[in-house]
């Protein structure tokens, strides 16, 4: 039995919506499918606007061009997140400073963060690892009282909430991502949600190139201008169609994925109770969308061995990321503050199981019994 690590979920009416995307002859970021996922989202997370953009660092990017971030900026975030993540922070000649992560979520340390800010944090930027959130309700706490934007990079975190808030609906910007690794998809892509009034007026105009076509559009204006800073990040009304159909079954999917994760987590159960290995932990305040399943072996040398084994079996786990403040670039353009303990160990000790909507329960528990039978010959 071969299992890979990840499949995208298909739906029903993709190519059906494709189809009418064609038949429409309106194939830019404008058009009918993409004023439906918009309105999905604002519906969705009852926020002020949403932009459906090329990829989920697009999103990122443009948060910072709202931001205005520039030389002598710093933008706090956890070292435990992809590159795209600090990277947009880089491209603006800003500094990215790196904090460690809560052992029980591998989320950013909210303590760390804090006692990282200084005078020069102009954005602070919570990942919502695995699909559960942070708590953003301290962060936007802290936000009010030293006077940061809080951008929230939920590129893992669709259908997932917190405290019975989608996910998306806090900070004052959070970007997806639709990329073909996570829960809903449409090849490359991803959304910029904005829930802070104040950056509406601009992201009308940075979203569109730095014109204000969207005012000649609405026939505010004779003719469109290059008014600001701005970059190409509306998304293909071709991948948006899909989107949509993706969207309309997410919480199938969604549910589908729930399923296996339990599962998983069950079958490790007596695992952990056996000392083998630690399961990953989902609070009380959190509800998840089952994004990844992972959990993290007693030692890098042990984890080395089950992802050996499993391979040998036709199992694809993997690993996650290499923590960025060790990256050469993280080195270059960031800074440590802070421990970084966490991060170095969990970084080392942490596997993922395969997820996506379409396994089946007796795939989930060949991988359970596998992982099994790895620790019974120990």
């Amino acid at each position: 039995m071969k299992i890979p690590f990840n499949l995208p979920p298909h739906s029903h009416n993709e190519e059906k919506y494709i189809a009418q995307a064609i038949a429409n002859r309106k194939l830019s970021g404008e058009g009918a499918f993409n004023k439906k996922v918009v309105e999905w989202f604002k519906n969705h997370l009852r926020c002020e606007m949403a932009v459906i953009t090329p990829s989920c660092t697009s999103a990122l990017e443009m948060a910072m061009v709202l931001a205005n971030i520039g030389p002598g900026d710093e933008v706090i975030l956890p070292s435990f997140t992809f590159t795209s993540t600090a990277n947009v922070i880089a491209l603006y000649g800003a500094t990215p400073v790196f904090v460690d992560v809560d052992p029980k979520t591998l989320n950013m340390d909210v303590d760390a963060m804090e006692k990282a800010l200084t005078p020069k944090t102009k954005v602070v930027m919570p990942v919502h690892y695995a699909g559960v959130a942070c708590e953003m309700d301290r962060i936007m706490a802290l936000s009010e009282k030293h006077n940061f934007i809080v951008v929230a990079d939920a590129a893992q975190a669709i259908f997932s909430s917190y405290k019975g808030k989608p996910t998306g609906a806090w900070g004052h910007m959070a970007a997806y991502s639709f990329h073909e690794t996570k829960n809903i998809v449409c090849g490359e892509g991803g959304a910029l949600v904005i829930n802070d009034k104040r950056f509406v007026d601009r992201a009308e105009i940075v979203r569109d190139k730095g014109t204000n076509r969207q005012q000649f559009l609405n026939g505010q204006v004779d003719k469109y201008t290059w008014q600001d800073k701005g970059s190409s990040y509306l998304q293909s009304e071709l991948a948006v169609a899909f989107l949509y159909a993706q969207l309309e079954e997410g919480e199938k999917i969604t549910a589908q994925r729930l399923a296996h994760w339990n599962q998983y987590h069950q079958g490790f159960a007596d695992l952990e109770k056996q000392g083998h290995l630690t399961r990953m932990q989902v609070p009380g305040d959190c509800q998840g969308n089952a994004h990844i399943y992972y959990f993290n072996c007693k030692s890098p040398e042990e984890r080395a061995k089950l992802w050996a084994y499993l391979k040998e079996n036709d199992i694809q786990s993997t690993t996650h990321y290499v923590p960025l403040h060790s990256a050469p670039a993280g080195v270059k353009f960031g800074r440590v503050a802070g421990s970084m303990k966490v991060t170095d160990d969990l970084a080392n000790r942490l596997l993922r199981m395969p997820m996506y909507a379409d396994l089946t329960k007796e795939e989930v528990a060949h991988v359970i019994d596998k992982v099994h039978a790895f620790y019974k010959s120990l």
